[in-house]
């Protein structure tokens, strides 16, 4: 390898934290042709899902819980395309043209599963893309949390298909019809909290990516930094640069 693997991941990641396009890289970081060709070979050889699954692990580790998660939460995030690729459909419900993210998480908010797909697809047949990985993946998990666009009074087939084809409870998080404004609901913010998380790497702001595996991998390579900091003893932090008004 002509270029070392830290300066090539140091310039995968600031690709994703700036979200400026592979070819406006700066000299002093790898050749954005290096570092994208690494990128693209080791997204083909699944080497970030092992990465992220390694980090996942001990980071719950750390936090006392069990390796294997028993309890996840899941929800999705619609973004907006900013160029064509695979997969690129129409959100009616949130106006948004692109794709949506479907992520289920574990109750520390670290990203369990992740698949990309066409805004256009609602979330009920989202979800199943995503539960039909949870035998293989799994397997300990038997409780899920989501929310109201899952299932409600006119149609709660996915409770059905999770309980008797998994073995899996979905049990829905209602908002409250009394109260108004902004509300912090019970479970379901730790998933509402990840999909912020991502959205403070400008490459996730919106989908730049033209194929589905590129699209899901940044996503976990947002979550492999924030864990890596995590068990460096590091915190993150994003400041609001102001000018000085004395």
């Amino acid at each position: 390898m002509k270029y070392g693997h830290r300066l090539v991941i140091d310039t995968i990641l600031y690709v994703l934290v700036s979200g400026c396009a592979w070819r406006l890289a700066p000299h002093d970081l790898a050749p954005w042709d290096a570092a994208y060709r690494w990128f693209r070979a080791w997204s083909a050889a699944g080497v970030w899902d092992d990465i992220h699954d390694a980090l996942r692990e001990r980071v719950r580790q750390g936090e006392g819980r069990d390796p294997a998660p028993s309890a996840g939460v899941l929800d999705s995030q619609s973004a907006k395309s900013a160029s064509g690729g695979e997969q690129i459909g129409y959100d009616a419900g949130k106006r948004v043209r692109g794709r949506k993210r479907h992520l289920l998480v574990d109750t520390l908010g670290l990203l369990l599963i992740c698949v990309v797909h066409s805004a256009s697809i609602q979330d009920r047949a989202g979800a199943k893309l995503v539960l039909s990985w949870l035998d293989q993946q799994y397997p300990s998990i038997g409780l899920i949390w989501v929310d109201g666009g899952y299932a409600n009074v006119v149609d709660d087939s996915l409770i059905d298909w999770a309980d008797h084809e998994l073995g899996v409870r979905l049990e829905v998080v209602k908002r409250s019809d009394d109260l108004k404004g902004f509300q912090i609901l019970p479970r379901r913010w730790v998933v509402e909290r990840t999909l912020g998380w991502l959205t403070r790497c400008r490459r996730l702001c919106r989908d730049y990516e033209r194929t589905i595996a590129h699209a899901e991998d940044f996503i976990k390579i947002a979550m492999i930094r924030l864990m890596a900091a995590r068990l460096a003893g590091q915190q993150i932090r994003y400041h609001n640069i102001r000018p000085d008004t004395t």
